[in-house]
């Protein structure tokens, strides 16, 4: 297993989200689930000033073997994309947690960042799917 950075909360569905400071919250997808997933080669970025809702699909990553729907951890509006994963996609196999971050949402309730799991309970889930 990779080692997941300190400063991030989950999602059941290994979506990753880091609190920016200034009401913004990057998300991404976790080293664990690129691996599952394998090479990918598309990724469906949402547009930014879009509406996205807590724990439903905003973005969609495309690999060889299946598309899977990234789901936003946090309600908010979309105010940043990755616009480099057009080009190259494989940037999450790369660098999940990093380069490969995929859309930022301004929150509009940061109560929700309570309900996202913190980086051991995450671990945990990962440890108890083996």
């Amino acid at each position: 297993m990779s080692e997941i950075p300190g400063d991030l909360k989950f999602l059941k569905s290994h979506e990753w989200a880091r609190v920016e400071g200034d009401g913004r919250v990057t998300v991404g997808i976790s080293d664990h689930a690129q691996g599952l997933l394998g090479d990918l080669v598309y990724v469906d970025l949402p547009s930014v000033g879009d509406r996205v809702e807590a724990g439903t699909g905003a973005a969609v990553v495309e690999s060889v073997k299946a598309a899977s729907d990234v789901y936003s951890p946090v309600t908010g509006t979309v105010v940043a994309v990755n616009s480099d994963l057009a080009d190259k996609p494989e940037t999450i196999n790369e660098d999940a947690f990093g380069e490969g971050w995929i859309f930022a949402v301004e929150i509009e309730d940061s109560e929700q960042l309570n309900e996202l799991l913190d980086p051991d309970d995450y671990a945990a889930l990962l440890d108890d799917a083996d």
